[in-house]
């Protein structure tokens, strides 16, 4: 019986992404006036359903809460107003900016006499399994239809009741603007539809995203057969030169903590200049714990300092806590700080807080991240008031694409050559 249940639903991811395949197809040649347009209207369905969402939301937290779900998981499931109108006002954006799609550049290899240039196109079918974060479903689909893409939804059973109102909403708004079918399609998490089958479903996905606990990604690319874009969350690091103000580190550290949902790229870990005064560092111990957070270090560290810190267990410097903990350490210089976080970080925010340009050049140089902030909060936006700053997430990873995951990741480049 068992047996037939798992054939039976690796067909139907087979027959969704399939499906998706074929609504990328079409969804390639569309206007971008016509996906803009799908935008708008995606967004009105969202504002119309607005109460709806919100009281599905409320049923997957109480249902949550029966079942002990993580802390954590229930922040993120949490759907605000202001978090649900966050995702409208970033699909109403997305509606207005231009079209990414058959964008010409010229190609870096002209040939002779012929005209050569660089088209950017869209990839296809992508994938995004996600854990609670139900209105990233809405951001989500946003970017793939502004970038002509189909989109396939695996979210977590935590988040069921939401993830099926948002993607109904959606639906609608598309069946109304005659974008193909199937261009956005959820998959039921009641129905068992492995994660394993679903990264595994060459030639027709182009591309995975898993979004949420670092479990969860490193799962999805052991499993895959296809490209898959990594995304991180915690696990920054700050390094604290003898130049830097210790005003600026407290401030960093507690607005790059304050991103809603999830603080991407919270400071977690905080190296420090061991000629920092002892008078400043108990301002700063002071300063986090008023402002909540729970403090850690090494073990030299919190013999002088126990009263404000716990010890840290080695293992924790190379794992985000993604929780307002801090922990501390000591280094002798700048080459020692870049040599731990390359060593330990997640790779994908740092940040230094020094006044020196050459410690500061020196940072930005060799710190192997995907993002380095100088004397600045490293706190990730999703959606800025201006411009085409919408973002999905950060990637770590030095393949496909590393940073911020944007309209432009999720397209790709084809170099069309025209002779006489």
């Amino acid at each position: 019986m068992k047996h037939d249940e798992s054939d039976e639903n690796r067909n139907l991811i087979e027959t969704v992404v399939k499906q998706s395949h074929q609504a990328s197809e079409k969804l390639a040649i569309t206007q971008g006036s016509q996906r803009s347009d799908a935008l708008e209207a995606m967004a009105n369905a969202l504002r119309e359903a607005f109460d709806e969402i919100l009281e599905a939301n409320t049923l997957d937290l109480e249902t949550c809460r029966e079942m002990a779900i993580p802390p954590l998981i229930l922040e993120w499931l949490k759907l605000t107003p202001q978090r649900l109108e966050i995702a409208i006002k970033i699909l109403e954006r997305l509606g207005t900016i231009a079209d990414p799609i058959q964008k010409v550049s010229h190609a870096p290899y002209p040939l002779d006499p012929a005209q050569t240039y660089c088209q950017r196109m869209p990839l296809g079918v992508i994938t995004l399994i996600y854990e609670a974060f139900p209105e990233l479903s809405a951001i989500a689909a946003g970017l793939c239809v502004k970038t002509g893409n189909s989109l396939v939804l695996r979210g977590g059973s935590e988040a069921s009741h939401s993830n099926e109102a948002i993607v109904n909403a959606l639906n609608f708004a598309l069946e109304e603007t005659k974008l193909p079918q199937h261009t956005l399609q959820l998959l039921p998490c009641d129905q068992g539809c492995s994660v394993l089958d679903l990264v595994r479903q060459e030639p027709y996905t182009k591309l995975v995203i898993p979004y949420g606990r670092p479990s969860l990604v490193q799962q999805t690319a052991r499993s895959a057969n296809v490209p898959i874009l990594r995304t991180a969350i915690g696990n920054c690091y700050l390094y604290w030169s003898t130049s830097g103000s210790a005003e600026k580190v407290k401030s960093v550290i507690v607005d790059s903590h304050a991103s809603e949902p999830d603080p991407v790229n919270a400071i977690e870990k905080v190296l420090i200049n061991r000629n920092i005064k002892a008078s400043i560092l108990i301002n700063l111990f002071h300063g986090l714990q008023e402002k909540g957070f729970t403090l850690r270090g090494e073990a030299s560290i919190v013999e002088e300092y126990g009263q404000y810190l716990n010890p840290v267990q080695d293992q924790e410097w190379s794992e985000s806590y993604i929780d307002k903990i801090v922990a501390f350490r000591w280094v002798d210089d700048i080459g020692s700080a870049i040599a731990w976080i390359n060593r330990h970080s997640s790779g994908h925010a740092d940040c230094i807080i020094s006044q020196s340009y050459r410690e500061t050049r020196q940072f930005a140089q060799t710190v192997d991240s995907a993002l380095v902030y100088i004397n600045a909060s490293p706190r990730f936006f999703r959606y800025a008031a201006n411009g085409d700053s919408i973002f999905l997430g950060v990637s770590n990873q030095k393949g496909y694409r590393r940073g911020l995951i944007g309209l432009e990741s999720l397209t790709t480049f084809k170099q069309v050559v025209q002779g006489q």
